[in-house]
């Protein structure tokens, strides 16, 4: 049965990938517009062009030093041989789906700003199949490099099941370290430019959003790609694959068996078939409102979760028991229900605090009124309130998960059912990323649309998509986030799996009175404000470059201002690629120096309460900035439909400096913590020999 198993899940990862392949070039066949929409859009695909190689030459170099270093520890006996190369094929195919989600991203921007001068329902069409081809591209790559990894450790070296899942974490490692780079290197590119673009365009001069005179204008529109395509796919790619191995590696421990090593990659590869129909269900009508657009998106999402929640059933009677009438593993099928409902909820959740569709975002509008402090104050209290929907959510899928598996009796048993919940959580991210991906596609839709001197209506059709993007991305942060916790809780209690197999002998001692786990729990608390600290400091010295060489642009260039002459897009490029590539060092490096230098001084059970603080503080973090963001760009443009004064009003410039203040927590920090959490946990698995031999403690 196993070899059944492994082609099942071979052949559902070159489906996902045939799917991205014929949607891209179905999505390439349409025409790109007007000879200006296709000289701004090879501008914009120029400029990602050139940050992604600068960026990836950056993350050579890091690779090259761990991969050295993890060699070194391989021939002391602290690691197998595979772990230094499976690290390498992790960030390699991290990269890889970021980099292929940005090429289709820069190719379809003008082509959606073209279909929209024709109709909504036919830009949405063009914009959703990019989309589809990043979550197709993510969700393929990711179960194709764990199905070639458990091939070759299970047929060709003939390891056992538990040797399989602690060489196949190291990818996971590998594929969180690329991650990182890509989330704070492009969200801090796109932040930079875009808080520039609108500081100085917006607010000082008074021009509308994307107005070609606008020097950042085009670095704006390449952040897009980088931060919000490129650094997203590649966020994604780790938390699917972080998902299935943590779970994967539970099973092993619950069950000692292939078969219980095997559920989550099947259950992830017919996640995979139910997306894949999904995409097919998103349509919408002419002059839809934003609640019928959501909608339409809602549709393929939801019938997905549907079919999962059915088929899951038969696959874990099949896999764990004797047939599809065998219910004695029933529990874990329901915490795989409780995953996917989590995660409908957690999406639910963040849609109402982020659209302006309802009341929290209309009333954060309305706060704009008295100025720009008021409004940053509602947004500030808007996310902070978020956060409690959602924890209690996700508390209550660990709760359930926990204890319908058989966590009662056997604790193993729970903790695979709560990375099975993450599982599920994460199953249809096919569409559910695609739903995510659209949206910058859509932004940058209008961007051209503007600067080409588009018609109106295409600019109001553009405009309603990117509205939406805006929320679908916030669900989109959403689910990373959530799964990101019950992910961290499941690499959480590998950890101890890894120090258990290291040193059998090793008595742990958990309790809040040791000092150790105390020190350890106030250290992985501040762990995330200090990199958000860093992250959101980044983005301002960045965006004061820009800021400064906007204000020089229009003092110096004749004509300028007037539309006589063109503006020096080259340079805000070049320095938004300079400033977030020796920005995003720092913060990543910490993210892997702190679990090693905390176990080597506090020991295994520091590290355990290191995990611990970082993954509840940066899960609140994390959602506060997400959702906080979230409401004020789309505040802002429920103020640009007309209420409140429309466009150029005092309210509006008090909304734009609300969404500049959003533009680095819901695009930069927001979803870079949730890759912190889980990147934390794969750095101290990894490293736990390391720490076992040589700590004070």
């Amino acid at each position: 049965m196993n070899n059944y198993l492994v082609v099942f899940t071979f052949l559902s990862s070159a489906l996902a990938l045939l799917f991205a392949a014929f949607t891209a070039k179905k999505v390439l066949s349409f025409s790109e517009g007007t000879e200006k929409m296709q000289k701004i859009s090879r501008s914009v695909r120029a400029g990602a062009n050139a940050y992604l190689k600068r960026q990836y030459t950056v993350v050579a170099a890091f690779f090259a030093v761990m991969l050295v270093l993890l060699i070194v520890m391989a021939a002391f006996g602290m690691l197998t041989w595979y772990v230094p190369f499976a690290f390498i094929s992790g960030g390699f195919f991290s990269g890889l789906s970021g980099f292929i989600g940005m090429k289709i991203a820069t190719a379809s921007n003008s082509r959606t700003a073209n279909a929209c001068r024709e109709g909504l329902n036919k830009g949405l069409r063009i914009a959703f199949s990019a989309g589809s081809v990043m979550g197709f591209t993510v969700v393929g790559l990711g179960l194709l490099d764990i199905s070639i990894w458990f091939t070759l450790l299970k047929y060709v070296f003939r390891l056992e099941a538990a040797q399989i899942t602690a060489s196949m974490i190291t990818f996971g490692m590998g594929a969180s370290s690329m991650a990182l780079f890509a989330r704070v290197g492009g969200g801090i590119f796109t932040k930079a430019a875009d808080v520039g673009a609108d500081l100085v365009g917006k607010v000082e001069a008074g021009i509308p959003e994307d107005d070609p005179r606008n020097p950042a204008v085009i670095a704006d529109n390449v952040g897009d790609n980088v931060g919000d395509v490129a650094g997203m796919g590649a966020d994604l790619y780790e938390s699917y694959i972080g998902s299935i191995i943590s779970s994967s590696a539970l099973g092993v421990a619950a069950f000692g068996t292939i078969n219980a090593m095997a559920l989550p990659m099947l259950l992830a590869a017919i996640g995979i078939i139910c997306s894949l129909i999904g995409t097919f269900l998103v349509k919408t009508k002419e002059n839809a409102d934003q609640k019928s657009l959501l909608r339409a998106l809602g549709r393929g999402t939801n019938f997905s979760a549907i079919v999962i929640a059915v088929a899951s059933l038969p696959l874990v009677n099949v896999v764990l028991g004797d047939g599809i009438g065998d219910f004695s593993h029933v529990g874990l099928y329901f915490s795989i229900l409780a995953g996917l409902i989590a995660g409908v909820l957690i999406g639910q959740s963040t849609e109402y605090f982020t659209s302006d569709s309802y009341k929290p975002t209309k009333k954060l509008a309305q706060t704009s009124q008295t100025g720009s402090a008021t409004i940053i104050i509602g947004g500030l209290s808007l996310g902070m309130f978020s956060t409690v929907l959602p924890i209690l959510i996700i508390s209550v899928c660990v709760l359930v998960s926990y204890f319908v598996s058989g966590g009662a009796g056997n604790s193993a048993l729970g903790l695979y059912g709560i990375a099975l919940a993450a599982v599920g959580m994460l199953s249809t991210l096919g569409i559910t990323l695609a739903t995510d991906a659209y949206g910058p596609v859509a932004d940058n839709a209008g961007g051209i649309a503007e600067m080409a001197g588009l018609e109106e209506s295409v600019r109001q059709r553009t405009d309603a998509l990117d509205s939406l993007g805006n929320t679908t991305a916030a669900t989109g942060k959403g689910f990373a986030i959530g799964s990101a916790a019950l992910t961290a809780l499941a690499l959480m209690a590998s950890y101890i799996d890894k120090v258990k197999s290291v040193s059998p002998d090793f008595s742990f001692d958990l309790s809040i009175m040791n000092p150790s786990v105390l020190i350890g729990l106030f250290v992985g608390a501040c762990l995330p404000f200090v990199f958000t600290a860093l992250t959101m400091q980044s983005v301002g010295k960045a965006a004061q470059s820009v800021v400064v060489e906007v204000r020089r642009q229009f003092k110096e260039i004749k004509g300028l201002m007037e539309g006589k002459a063109e503006a020096d897009y080259a340079k805000c490029v070049d320095l938004c690629t300079k400033a977030s590539l020796k920005e995003m060092i720092l913060p990543t490096v910490i993210a892997i120096v702190c679990p090693v230098v905390c176990g080597l001084i506090l020991g295994v059970n520091g590290v355990v309460g290191l995990l611990a603080g970082a993954t509840v503080t940066g899960f609140l973090l994390a959602i506060f900035m997400s959702n906080s963001g979230g409401a004020w760009d789309n505040a802002k443009k429920h103020i640009e439909s007309g209420v409140y004064g429309g466009k150029g009003s005092e309210q509006h410039k008090a909304a734009v400096v609300g969404d500049t203040v959003g533009d680095p927590f819901k695009d930069t920090s927001g979803p870079s913590i949730n890759i912190l959490i889980k990147l934390l946990s794969m750095v101290s698995i990894v490293f736990a020999a390391l720490v076992i031999n040589f700590s004070i403690l």
